[in-house]
């Protein structure tokens, strides 16, 4: 070998080194912001609770806020991703219990945040009598009750329209249970479900002015955050901190987007069900650094040496092994029976009380709830149709193109993941420039923020579709209107309808900012259950909004049954892929 070659060897391996420690230590770095963030939002969470909470409106307090807010969204996903796993599964593999739990499931997505914050918030504070922790438990709680339905309808519906034929192959090679939910179906659900949990964050975003600056009975629950920091510069009109609160939440949403859900997105491609074909090309700056580390090499082989040993044979085939899963399979489903009991048990208790709490309401306020909810169910269907109007089309372009993908993905992300309350004063005041109504402005508002739903299960379906009957199309040389009326629109429909059930679901929750709204000290309201709810809970008439929570529940659990499963029926049968 020669000076030079061994010179340049030695060059390519110091720079490799360097560039390896280079990357290691953005790892340590980022681990200790890490670490710092749950020191100092664990510090925060087990203090003592205050009288009130004093919010500082200056943009050097809002990095500190931001990361308390980024906390207790990331903490109410885990819980919602939690949620998801089981009781979609429990949904989808229990026949009986399904039944219940699917209305059900209808029931709580429909139920505005407003009728779970009174409860939840003082239950968790008379757990936590003396510390933070019940608020921030509580905060994290209603973050999850607008995260979870949309994740856990989506997993259900993905587990019950598995393929026949590899639901054969579980079969043929005799998997358990959990084989078939770890190899076949927890796989073919990943990109719905990666996609869904995107837009589930933007949900729990949503309402995050709610969560952390709760008030009852003039009692002051706020919470530190970016929520209660937008809540206090609206009710003092403060311009200034609206958009530093608008770059703060923008700044989290992008690092959130581009740190999360873009590696996420690039890592679920692999779970595509493809025959053959070209598959699309997406990257991650993250991902493609991450695998250069050390770190997470070394990480990565004492993993692989782990799953190595646990998968020897020997500790395979061991009798205890086999009849602790035998005794497993056979409790399954004495546990599940036992757990819908005791469901049911609840529901019925928590019924007999709603009864007796609607008995106090007149026969005029049920005929007023009735017209509002006839009201509130147009708005929805409304901005349900608008939303596809608009949403159908994108979804495809940017779910079946590489490039637009690339370009629009990380885009819709942000703007999707952005709360649409801390849009609404600008929103009120174009329409008081332009002289909209809000009985007609309300629809608009409904629309920003549940228009996501649709998208975002568009672009998930329209990613999903094999390349090879793509290229099929192309082989015929099918037209864009062939092209959509024989093959993407059928694809796509299983999503596309779960896109509508959670977007409908998303807009009865979101009536109640978008039919009532405080503008400049102003308080705009239309006719609709929203409004009546909003209205019946900042006066206390607790049995008029429950009865109003009753009507809104009963009329989507109507709906939902005799609409949205009728289009279930029609993607299983005649637009599935399976079949």
């Amino acid at each position: 070998l020669s000076r030079n070659t061994i010179w340049g060897a030695a060059w390519a391996l110091l720079d490799r080194s360097r560039r390896f420690r280079w990357i290691d230590l953005l790892i340590l770095v980022a681990l200790g912001g890490l670490l710092y963030g749950v020191v100092f939002s664990s510090a925060q969470v087990t203090g003592p609770m205050r009288a009130t909470v004093e919010i500082d409106l200056s943009p050097w307090a809002l990095p500190g806020y931001t990361l308390q807010s980024l906390f207790r969204g990331l903490a109410a996903y885990v819980l919602s991703l939690g949620f998801t796993l089981v009781y979609g599964y429990w949904a989808a593999k229990d026949r009986v219990a399904e039944r219940v739990l699917i209305p059900l499931l209808d029931v709580l997505q429909s139920i505005p945040v407003l009728g779970f914050m009174p409860g939840v918030v003082l239950a968790m504070v008379a757990l936590f009598p003396r510390s933070n922790v019940g608020l921030e438990l509580a905060a994290v709680i209603t973050i999850f009750t607008g995260q979870a339905w949309n994740m856990t309808f989506s997993y259900y519906h993905s587990v019950t329209s598995v393929p026949v034929d590899m639901r054969e192959v579980g079969t043929i090679y005799r998997f358990s249970a959990w084989q078939r939910w770890r190899w076949v179906e927890l796989p073919y659900s990943m990109i719905g479900l990666v996609w869904n949990s995107m837009m589930s964050m933007a949900g729990g975003w949503f309402f995050l002015m709610f969560s952390e600056a709760f008030t009852l009975r003039g009692k002051d629950f706020r919470l530190p955050g970016v929520g209660s920091y937008m809540s206090v510069a609206v009710e003092e009109g403060n311009i200034g901190a609206m958009i530093w609160a608008v770059v703060a939440m923008s700044v989290m949403i992008v690092a959130l987007d581009q740190l999360l859900w873009r590696p996420v997105v690039v890592w679920a491609q692999k779970f595509r069900l493809e025959e053959g074909g070209q598959q699309q090309e997406m990257s991650s700056w993250l991902l493609d650094w991450l695998r250069y580390s050390h770190i997470l090499l070394f990480l990565d082989r004492r993993w692989a040496q782990l799953r190595r040993f646990f998968s020897k044979p020997a500790l395979r085939r061991r009798p205890h092994r086999l009849e602790i899963g035998a005794l497993v399979g056979r409790c399954m489903p004495w546990v599940s029976l036992a757990m819908f009991l005791l469901l049911v048990l609840v529901l019925s208790w928590g019924a007999w009380k709603l009864v007796g709490l609607m008995r106090h309401v007149s026969g005029a306020d049920w005929l007023h709830t009735s017209i509002a909810g006839a009201a509130t169910l147009a708005r929805v269907l409304l901005a349900v149709v608008l939303g596809t109007l608009w949403a159908l089309p994108a979804g495809l372009a940017i779910g079946l193109s590489p490039r637009l993908s690339r370009i629009f993905q990380p885009i819709v992300q942000v703007v999707a993941s952005f709360p649409a309350p801390m849009l609404f004063p600008a929103a009120v005041w174009a329409f008081a420039v332009f002289g909209v109504t809000v009985d007609w402005g309300s629809i608009v508002l409904m629309l920003l923020g549940t228009q996501w739903y649709i998208l975002f299960n568009v672009i998930a379906g329209a990613m999903a579709i094999p390349t090879d009957l793509r290229e099929v199309a192309e082989s015929y040389r099918l037209n864009r209107w062939q092209r959509f009326r024989t093959l993407y629109f059928p694809a796509v429909f299983p999503y596309l309808v779960t896109g509508w059930v959670t977007a409908a679901g998303g807009a009865w929750n979101a009536s109640i900012l978008a039919e009532y709204f405080v503008f400049r000290k102003e308080t705009l309201q239309a006719v609709g259950l929203g409004a009546q709810i909003t209205e019946a809970y900042n006066n206390a008439n607790y049995p008029l909004l429950a009865a109003s929570i009753a009507v809104m529940s009963l009329v989507v659990v109507v709906f939902n049954r005799t609409v949205w499963r009728r289009c279930y029926l029609l993607a299983e049968t005649k637009f599935s892929l399976s079949k």
